[in-house]
């Protein structure tokens, strides 16, 4: 027999399975760490005032819900900060004043360069015009006249946190608005809706 001749034991032995199980846990982690999709769900309160109000503790919340499944896509991220540019998109279902659903989505830019994200990951994102549609008008956004409309501007502002070692997974908080544009899109005097929402979602 050659001595070169692979022998019939060398490198043949199985790998054990929680080898196996581990090294795919590894590899899913790493992929999820890496994807630009990720996905979750959030819900929460109306409140009757715009982004800014609500900042100042002027908001007063009123019985109207809002649950919402989303997703985002990482378009662009910057080689030299820490800011990245995403699509978002929702499809909620809204109760209590009336029951009506809600599909948006709009681009929104992420700044994630804060000098404590070594103990808590925390990044912001703003999406200052986007597009919303609800299968029907809601009678909180009536104005004097009695008029509303199913397509408004889509806003929102949001506080993402996550674990430094496992950003994957990220809570957030957000302030959903619907509004005219201060009457770009319709002169019928109506604010909007405004939703306090927080979500919990995963990269994948």
């Amino acid at each position: 027999m050659s001595v070169f001749a692979p022998s019939n034991t060398l490198g043949r032995r199985p790998i054990p399975r929680y080898l196996r199980l581990a090294a795919l846990a590894l590899a899913l982690n790493a992929h999820a760490e890496e994807s630009d999709w990720i996905l979750g769900a959030y819900a929460g309160k109306y409140y009757d005032t715009e982004p800014a109000g609500f900042t100042q503790g002027r908001a007063k919340f009123l019985e109207h819900y809002l649950v919402a499944v989303t997703a985002k896509k990482t378009v662009w991220r910057s080689g030299s900060w820490p800011l990245s540019l995403e699509f978002d998109g929702m499809l909620g279902l809204q109760s209590g004043a009336a029951t009506l659903g809600e599909v948006a989505v709009a681009p929104a830019l992420r700044w994630s360069g804060f000098p404590w994200n070594g103990m808590l990951h925390t990044s912001v994102s703003v999406a200052p015009l986007g597009i919303s549609y609800t299968t029907a008008v809601n009678p909180l956004e009536l104005g004097q006249e009695g008029k509303g409309s199913q397509i408004l501007n889509w806003l929102f502002l949001e506080l993402a946190l996550s674990n430094p070692d496992r950003q994957s997974t990220e809570i957030f908080m957000r302030l959903h608005h619907r509004c005219a544009v201060y009457d770009l899109l319709n002169n019928y005097g109506a604010n909007g809706e405004d939703f306090f929402v927080v979500g919990l979602r995963r990269r994948f």
